[in-house]
Parts: structure tokens; C-alpha cells; sequence
């Protein structure tokens, strides 16, 4: 398995071992994208705990995720539809006797790639760290996402801890776009996105200071229904290393698995992926497509 520390050959030739063909999709030579991350949601795994989670690392990623942190847990989330004035389903259980185990990261030495577990949650992260790693693309991530998702199924049901059932699936672009190319300011976010007009009914109203958007898109199977939501987020920041304004520009898929197996899940991320770069190739302005060097 190649990761983001290995050669360019290797990385070519993960892309290569994916047998994927890139589709008939927007794409550019430089995306702002800094992160990305595929997520498997399943029902609650009883017999995971932290002794499992140490041994899932030990046995199955320690050589190329040597480092590890605890974090607090996602909750589940669910696409919920047909119920009037719920947007997002989130469910939690309150423990009483017993604090929630932990959400372990496993992460490789430049800490460009790591794996995220819970027990009832598998996410693969690629994201920038510095200005040194290119964003691999999508292939290359899905590729190893896959790989380790089998490797941790496989553990699954060696140590018998439940049935891997998989209900939701999840794909996250994070896009910081910095400003100094096509716009300056936070209130200029009309220069960035194509949503956004700075148009008044009377001149009492200027440009404002920032801008935050919260968009959100249902995504239909060919016979209409309802399998999952495209959640669309724009926030203004800055930037750490010159205090820059920026504009993170977040988008996800997230959905129900065409089926209950490792190919279903794939099949939403691709489905998930596409969606995505269409949509911020429709969200964004032409002008900033020239920005990155949009292609087609």
C-alpha cells in the first residue's frame, strides 16, 4: 500500500492498482482542496473496546500509522426524510455508568494519513500538512480506504465482535481559499462564489464584513427517492501562517450504502465524489476556475 510518504511511483502505481478511470467530471490542476475524508458508519460493534482497538492497531496498522491519539466520539448521524421540520438526525445514548470509549486516531509519521475508529465508525483521512505534500487525489485515497477497510472487517469477524452493518456513508472535501487571487476581502465572497450576490434594493447597505453560508441538496436515485443529502458550507477565516482571510469551503456527501457490503459503500463515495466536484465547480465562479487551472 502506498501512502503520501512513499514515492511518486508508488503513489502512481496505487493509483494504477485502484482500476479506476477518472469520470467525465470538472477537474482542475490546482484545487485548493487540504482535506479529505471517506467515512463508513455501522451499527454499534458491542464487543469493541479499547483492548480490541489496541489489538486492530497492533496486528493491522502500527507499520504505517506508528503514531496514535484519543479523541471524544462522533455521534451517529443519519439522512433522515419525509418528516417535517427535522433537517439531521442525530442520535446519542446517554452512558450513565460508563464514559463513551474513545475515538482512536492512527496517524503515519508526517500525519498527512490517518485512520480514525470507533465502534461505530470507520474514516480514512488524507489533508495537508505545510505546503511539501500534493493532494494525491481521489483514487489513490479510495484505494487505501478500501484496503484498510477490508483489513479492519477482517478483524471484525476473526475476533467475532458483532456483524459489520454498514447504514451510512460519508465523503468531506475541505477547501481553504485564501484570498489574494479574485478577491480580498470577506465580504467579496460574490467574487468566490456563484450563490452569493451583493445586490440591495437601496444603497442604506455596503459590502458586509463576512459571509456564512449553509446550503443543502438532496441527492435522488433515478426513480426520484431520496438516498442522501450534499451539505454545502462556507466560512470565513484566516490564515494561520499570515493571518490572511480565507474562506473555507466545505462540502459532503452523505447517504445510505447502495448495499450492506464494502461495494455499496464504494459506490456511494464515488457517487459522493462526483457529486461534489460538480457541485463546486458549480458553486464557484469562472473566474476562479481560472484561478486553479480548471481543465474541463
Amino acid at each position: 500500500m502506498a501512502y503520501a510518504t512513499d514515492s511518486a511511483s508508488d503513489t502512481a502505481a496505487t493509483w494504477q492498482a485502484a482500476k479506476m478511470t477518472r469520470p467525465n467530471i470538472p477537474n482542475f490542476t490546482n484545487p485548493p482542496v487540504a482535506e479529505v475524508a471517506l467515512s463508513v458508519q455501522f451499527e454499534e460493534l458491542t464487543g469493541f473496546g479499547p483492548p480490541q482497538i489496541g489489538l486492530l492497531w497492533q496486528q493491522r496498522f502500527r507499520e504505517h500509522f506508528p503514531l496514535t491519539e484519543q479523541h471524544v466520539p462522533l455521534p451517529p448521524q443519519f439522512e433522515i426524510f419525509g418528516v417535517t421540520g427535522v433537517e439531521e438526525v442525530t442520535i446519542g445514548v446517554e452512558m450513565l455508568q460508563a464514559p463513551p470509549l474513545p475515538r482512536c486516531w492512527f496517524l503515519n509519521e508526517s500525519r498527512t494519513e490517518l485512520i480514525q475508529v470507533q465502534t461505530n465508525r470507520f474514516i480514512h483521512n488524507w489533508r495537508e500538512v505545510g505546503s511539501e505534500n500534493e493532494y494525491p487525489r481521489y483514487e489513490p485515497v479510495r484505494a487505501r480506504f478500501e484496503q484498510e477497510l477490508n483489513e479492519f472487517r477482517t478483524f471484525v469477524e476473526q475476533e467475532r465482535l458483532g456483524k459489520w452493518s454498514p447504514t451510512q456513508c460519508e465523503i468531506t472535501y475541505v477547501n481553504p481559499i485564501v484570498s489574494g487571487l479574485g478577491w480580498q476581502n470577506h465580504g467579496e465572497i460574490g467574487n468566490v462564489l456563484t450563490v452569493f450576490k451583493s445586490e440591495y434594493s437601496d444603497g442604506f447597505l455596503s459590502n458586509p464584513e463576512d459571509i456564512r453560508l449553509q446550503i443543502r441538496y438532496t441527492l435522488k436515485n433515478p426513480s426520484g427517492a431520496p438516498f442522501g443529502r450534499l451539505h454545502v458550507s462556507a466560512t470565513p477565516g484566516y490564515r494561520r501562517s499570515d493571518g490572511l482571510p480565507l474562506l473555507e469551503l466545505t462540502l459532503t456527501a452523505r447517504g445510505t450504502p447502495s448495499s450492506s457490503d464494502i461495494e455499496g459503500v464504494l459506490a456511494f463515495l464515488d457517487l459522493g465524489r462526483e457529486t461534489i466536484v460538480q457541485a463546486f465547480a458549480s458553486i464557484t465562479t469562472p473566474e476562479m476556475h481560472r484561478i486553479w487551472g480548471r481543465t474541463q
